[in-house]
């Protein structure tokens, strides 16, 4: 029987992190995965995937409505669905050989198959070649999480289909229907929107991305109707009928008033659930919440004290980048370090075009809670590097105490949002103020001056582009 000091449950980002940072410190250390591929849902059938489509469709986009703006002509321009799918998988594959060097690299054992708990400190495996036990002194579970469902709606896989059924069509769709208007339904939408679909997006909630500061939701919606989407917002999906080649979705809103969409395809996008089945917990004290996330308490350590859960199938944001600090949070804290998580400044971020990318307070989380605060806003259209790439919908808002200057939060739609929050998270993890902001050099001419101009805006109008 095998004995390790740590043993992790799952090898998507939070599982393969928490692995490498547990074999750093000096830890025995194993990870058990139940797929034939490391990485997870992120690196196989997410993240990773879904970014490789959207650059390939954004590729195809550009050249088919602005590159002949930029003096570039194509004749005979075609979108390959099928290419694109092959391009995608080859960034796959390279990804997951990457985490299987990093294994071996890092002299992490790999053990394939579905780990079922026996007791706190023992686990059965059980893979294609047999089961085998496995002693450890700790666990880390990171099993993350699977597409959610709709009560009465069933995925048939075919016409009716998730996000992992999304990223391998083998046509452009005439028509998709998207039920769900958060960050998987509209990235999705984007790929096959860009390429010609027409979206339909239905969402219960009265906003897209409705986590988000209600301003991002807004500018998205305006942004993505240029390229074939439609919004039926406040509307609850009351049925989904498949056919052989196409889908029926009805759905009525908060008046009672039905509609009825037909689509060839219909992308089921309702959010995702902790993946928690089969994981014997019930021979453990573990326990889940309504949800059926495991509870942990502030250092993510389970009801057994030597069993530790991280990523999706816990509570916070479902996020990879969330996974990640948690795995390195709970291996440091294995050996005794003090690591921290603030998790308000865990950015959250959508990868349509333009981006959309945030971190700390919404404003309407500060109005709730009373708090005096400043906004200042700056648009792309007044930047010069965003006219001179044509990227010039979206804007900045910085959000900031309205005693001390601190920034509170950090809210951006437009070109490479999804890079340029770092900078925001940086200065609010340093406790930064928009002035501290305003009086660094930012080159010129960026798309980051735009969130200097926000902050200068913050500190009482003092944009100098506007």
């Amino acid at each position: 029987m095998k004995t390790y000091d740590v043993t992790v449950i799952g090898s998507g980002p939070g599982g393969y992190v928490a692995a490498i940072r547990c074999a750093q410190l000096g830890l025995k250390t194993a990870i058990v995965e139940r797929y034939d591929s490391l990485g997870g849902t992120c690196l196989n059938v997410g993240c990773i995937p879904s970014k490789a489509l959207l650059d390939s469709s954004e590729h195809y986009h550009n050249a088919k409505h602005n590159f002949k703006t930029h003096g570039i002509a194509i004749d005979g321009l075609k979108a390959e669905i099928t290419s694109m799918i092959a391009r995608k998988d080859d960034v796959v594959k390279q990804n997951v050989e990457g985490i299987k060097f990093l294994m071996k690299k890092n002299k992490i054992d790999v053990i394939y198959g579905h780990a079922s708990f026996l007791s706190n400190k023992k686990i059965s495996v059980k893979g294609k070649s047999g089961t085998e036990e496995i002693n450890s002194d700790k666990f880390i579970i990171a099993t993350g999480s699977k597409p959610a469902t709709l009560k009465g709606i069933e995925a048939d896989k075919k016409r009716i289909i998730t996000s992992t059924e999304a990223l391998n069509l083998n046509e452009i769709p005439e028509h998709l229907i998207v039920i769900g208007g958060g960050v998987i339904g509209l990235e999705l939408g984007s790929v096959y929107a860009r390429l010609g679909a027409k979206v339909s997006v239905v969402e219960f909630m009265d906003s897209i991305i409705a986590g988000m500061d209600l301003s991002l939701g807004k500018e998205l919606q305006k942004v993505l109707q240029k390229t074939g989407f439609e919004f039926y917002l406040g509307h609850k999906v009351t049925g989904a009928k498949a056919e052989a080649k196409s889908v029926v979705i009805s759905a009525e809103d908060k008046t009672g008033k039905k509609i009825e969409l037909k689509g060839d395809y219909c992308l089921l996008s309702v959010g995702r659930k902790a993946y928690t089945e089969k994981l014997g917990l019930e021979n453990t004290k573990i326990k889940t919440d309504d949800q059926g996330r495991i509870i942990t308490d502030d250092k993510l350590r389970t009801a057994e004290d030597n069993i530790y859960a991280i990523g999706d199938v816990v509570k916070g944001a479902m996020l990879a980048h969330k996974a990640e600090e948690e795995g390195v949070f709970v291996a440091e804290s294995i050996v005794g370090q003090k690591p921290h998580i603030n998790y308000k400044l865990i950015p959250g971020v959508v990868y349509t075009w333009p981006e959309v990318a945030a971190c700390g307070h919404t404003e309407e989380e500060l109005k709730k809670e009373g708090r005096k605060f400043k906004s200042g806003v700056f648009p792309f259209k007044a930047s010069g590097r965003a006219r001179a790439s044509m990227d010039t919908d979206g804007f900045v808002k910085v959000l900031t105490d309205e005693q001390s200057d601190e920034i509170l939060g950090v809210h951006m739609i437009g070109p490479r949002a999804a890079d340029m929050i770092a900078e925001a998270v940086v200065a609010m993890e340093f406790r930064a103020s928009a002035e501290d902001i305003a009086r660094m050099s930012h080159a010129h001419p960026t798309y980051t001056e735009v969130f200097r101009e926000a902050c200068l805006a913050a500190t009482g109008n003092r944009a100098i582009h506007i």
